[in-house]
């Protein structure tokens, strides 16, 4: 196998330092312009490539970040991922993706086996598993070995860090009174995240418009659905067994769930019963009819993120922690009638 051509290579072959070759290959201006044109050229001819590591080692930073999403089929982490790739490109950053499949135990070991890596600072959004067991000391631990952490979307007020959240009970509000100015009173809520901190906000948005808006919370209408569930099967006789003119699903999978199920029991969307779901991906636009959605700007809040993590390693002083908040929007289509 050929040999890799390094620094002390060179420096042999010209008899020289390896600060001077390093120096020269940086056109600095204390070697003579004759060794540097012989040095470089060399370097050039045989294809020599920086260590990175080496460097990264030099200068104590590696110019790398690594990104923990619980789901990457999710339409919003998927977007978020879209955002935060590309303001670390433009920023010289390289990233480390990883994905928690909605595990604590698969969080605690990729943040110890990235933590031990050549790594800057971590974007994360906490998995399932982790909500549910409130055990953070992992993160805490990495923030007090000197790695920052910017949490996105999915975060805990028990460690304290750069935070990048969606209003998302503003936007479960929004989106019922939306449902009620168009004249539905029975309105349903279908969630398959009401575990995590995202869902249980959603909840909140849900009966606070509820209640503004002088409608009677009915608990029957709250429909959880369950990992292990068949969504077929629980969604039919409940449809049946409850009159509800509207659905508002807490995330986009049951979302189109939904809308098939009534449409095979043949109910017209939006005459008999609107729909209105949460992440604006690409499935919504193409389903028939196309579904209204909530948009979270998944990608704005991958760049958002990233911009957070990339300053605070760049900068020489302690900054201030701070919470970004990013407001949802209503995506009208044909699952709801037009106020």
């Amino acid at each position: 196998m050929k040999q890799r051509i390094t620094l002390k290579h060179i420096a042999k072959i010209f008899d020289v330092s390896i600060a001077t070759v390093s120096k020269s290959l940086n056109d600095s201006h204390e070697i003579s312009t004759e060794t540097k044109e012989k040095i470089r050229a060399y370097a050039k001819e045989h294809h020599y490539k920086p260590n990175s590591i080496a460097l990264s080692l030099l200068n104590k930073k590696t110019k790398t970040i690594g990104i923990i999403i619980p789901n990457i089929l999710n339409s919003f982490f998927a977007k978020a991922f879209v955002g935060m790739e590309k303001v670390a490109s433009e920023n010289g950053f390289s990233i480390i993706s990883c994905m928690t499949n909605e595990s604590y135990e698969k969080e605690v070991n990729i943040m110890e086996l990235l933590k031990n890596g050549t790594l800057d600072g971590f974007i994360i959004s906490l998995s399932e598993g982790t909500q549910l067991k409130q055990d953070f000391s992992h993160l805490s631990n990495a923030i007090n070995e000197g790695l920052p952490i910017v949490m996105f979307d999915r975060v805990t007020n028990s460690v304290e860090c750069d935070k990048v959240i969606v209003d998302d009970m503003q936007g479960a509000y929004h989106a019922t009174e939306h449902l009620i100015k168009s004249g539905c009173k029975n309105i349903a809520l279908i969630s398959e995240i009401h575990k995590v901190s995202v869902g249980k906000l959603r909840l909140k948005g849900y009966k606070k418009a509820l209640n503004d808006n002088g409608i009677e919370l009915d608990d029957s209408l709250i429909l959880n659905v369950h990992k292990k569930d068949d969504f077929n099967k629980l969604l039919n006789p409940y449809i049946k067994d409850n009159k509800i003119d509207a659905v508002l699903s807490l995330d986009e999978n049951s979302a189109i769930k939904a809308q098939r199920v009534l449409l095979e029991n043949n109910y017209k969307i939006p005459e008999d019963i609107s729909i209105i779901g949460f992440t604006n991906g690409k499935l919504p636009r193409f389903v028939t009819p196309s579904l209204t959605t909530m948009s979270q700007h998944g990608r704005n809040v991958g760049e958002v993120a990233a911009k957070m993590l990339i300053n605070r390693l760049n900068s020489e002083d302690d900054i201030d922690y701070t919470t970004k908040v990013i407001k949802t929007s209503l995506i009208e289509r044909e699952t709801t009638k037009r106020l």
